[in-house]
């Protein structure tokens, strides 16, 4: 039998790739661009109905739910995927919350939940799902970070969402050494302001007119997601301005 060429892409057919907060925004971008290379999804999300109603997907597609600030939900999501397919190729960490936080603000339940959710519960989704991912032999994690998680812009920046992100970047290089000798690679991409909801009314945030589309990410994940474990992307930071390098 011959042997898989290392240097090759990975084909999609028959991998399983789980994907959070994909009902909308760039996490159904997302979702619809992996479904289009063939790959079979796995969705978490918080309204499993609406997620349904919202992609369409017919065949190659479970959804489940998984709320990122229940700490239970993590496993939970993890084990239906498993019941489901009996395995798991690939992880894109999406669902993520943007709040108002800074020197001002006195009441911290804003960072809590921004903690709780763009960087606790990737945590726990990982942690449950490396064992799978590992089994794989060619596992893949992309965290959706940002630009915010490798500098501070300036003081209109929202300080809390920067911590976060910064956060989960920490998180992506811990993912990257726990699985590297299984074939897991992990990528935290970092795109700079992308045209969803969740910037909308964003103090110092780039003009809609020059926003990265949320296809261009999803497209920039689809490559991520078959690249084969002898080309690792530990970082990726796509623009929308122009700064200095990090």
């Amino acid at each position: 039998m011959a042997t898989a060429d290392p240097a090759a892409l990975i084909p999609a057919a028959g991998r399983v790739v789980a994907i959070s907060g994909a009902s909308r925004g760039l996490g159904a971008s997302i979702a619809r661009r992996l479904h289009s290379d063939g790959l079979t999804l796995a969705l978490g999300v918080r309204d499993v109905e609406a997620a349904r109603a919202a992609l369409g997907f017919e065949e190659r597609c479970t959804i489940h739910r998984f709320d990122a600030r229940d700490p239970a939900s993590a496993d939970g999501w993890v084990t239906g995927v498993l019941a489901a397919h009996g395995k798991l190729d690939g992880l894109v960490n999406n669902a993520g919350v943007l709040r108002r936080f800074g020197f001002d603000h006195p009441d911290e339940a804003a960072l809590d939940e921004m903690f709780e959710v763009n960087v606790k519960a990737p945590f726990r989704v990982i942690r449950a799902a490396m064992p799978a991912l590992k089994a794989s032999g060619t596992g893949r994690i992309v965290n959706i970070a940002s630009t915010d998680g490798k500098r501070f812009r300036d003081p209109s920046a929202p300080l809390g969402y920067v911590m976060s992100k910064h956060a989960l970047m920490a998180l992506s290089h811990a993912a990257k050494f726990e699985g590297w000798n299984d074939g897991v690679r992990v990528t935290a991409l970092c795109p700079g302001a992308i045209d969803t909801d969740l910037i909308s009314g964003l103090p110092g945030a780039t003009p809609a007119a020059n926003r990265l589309a949320p296809e261009t990410v999803a497209e920039i994940v689809s490559l991520l997601m078959k690249l084969p474990n002898t080309a690792t992307v530990a970082e990726l930071v796509v623009n929308t301005r122009l700064e200095a390098s990090w």
